[in-house]
């Protein structure tokens, strides 16, 4: 599996990033007249420009070696959106994206930390830990930064799970954010991530988030999550620019498209 490199320090990109969404709507008319539109999911387009300063000749050895590897524009690659959470359905748990194990009861509705009203709580009726849980298509090797906003009525230690890596997180009875930056086994072309329960207990659970980083940024919502297969460079030309003694810069640009 070709997969867009990380740098040496965990990150995907560097700012700038510029991102843009295409859309297509469908028009037409109606005998009568009236108008009809639809949506045409299978035209977006989604194009990323990455500028990169400071890399090392390693860096740019690794970037190198990947556009050597995709040919150009010829081959796909997985990309990992360093701007968006790789979860699918961040806001509702009770989507078919997420695996949920046969006692751990999620009910939704509950008031979340934003001011909205998309928090969870999660229910362990069984008599042993129980989890929920999204298995991405991604290289388990990279570094990955999960967090969530949690509580509970009484203090309990929730388990973040971040592929075969687990921790321990003691919840208060107020909203706080827990953070558990890994990275895994390399050979995995997919990871797990979730949290985990102790028997009989429950908590709040709002804003799952996982990003291709070392740490967590502002939490967003997500409908088809961040990971992107089927991705291509733009152009069929890598342009590196030395600017000192293993110092360099670049500019990749990263184009997906539905139909493609």
């Amino acid at each position: 599996m070709l997969v867009y490199p990380q740098l040496a320090t965990g990150a995907l990109s560097q700012f700038p990033v510029r991102k843009r969404r295409r859309l297509r709507t469908v028009a037409n008319t109606s005998m009568d007249g009236r108008p009809i539109k639809l949506s045409d999911p299978g035209a977006e387009i989604t194009e990323w420009q990455l500028a990169y300063a400071g890399l090392t000749d390693d860096e740019v050895a690794a970037l190198q070696q990947f556009f050597a590897a995709t040919e150009g524009t010829l081959n796909s690659f997985t990309f990992l959106d360093p701007t968006a959470n790789l979860f699918a359905w961040s806001d509702k748990l009770d989507n078919a994206a997420w695996a949920k194990e046969p006692f751990l009861l999620v009910a939704g509705g509950i008031a979340d930390p934003a001011g909205g009203t998309n928090g969870w709580h999660l229910t362990d009726s069984g008599g042993a830990a129980q989890n929920i849980s999204q298995t991405l298509s991604a290289p388990a090797g990279y570094v990955y930064c999960l967090s969530a906003f949690a509580r509970s009525t009484q203090p309990i230690a929730a388990t973040l799970l971040h592929g075969t890596n687990r921790a321990d997180r003691t919840l208060g009875t107020n909203w706080s954010r827990v953070v558990f930056t890994a990275s895994g086994d390399t050979a995995a072309e997919s990871i797990a991530f979730g949290v985990e329960l102790p028997a009989g207990a429950s908590a709040d659970v709002f804003g799952l988030q996982v990003e291709p980083q070392a740490g967590a940024s502002i939490y967003k919502a997500t409908t088809t999550g961040g990971v992107y297969e089927g991705a291509r460079f733009r152009d069929d030309a890598l342009s590196i620019t030395t600017t000192g003694v293993n110092c360099h810069s670049a500019t990749v640009n990263i184009i997906h498209a539905n139909h493609l």
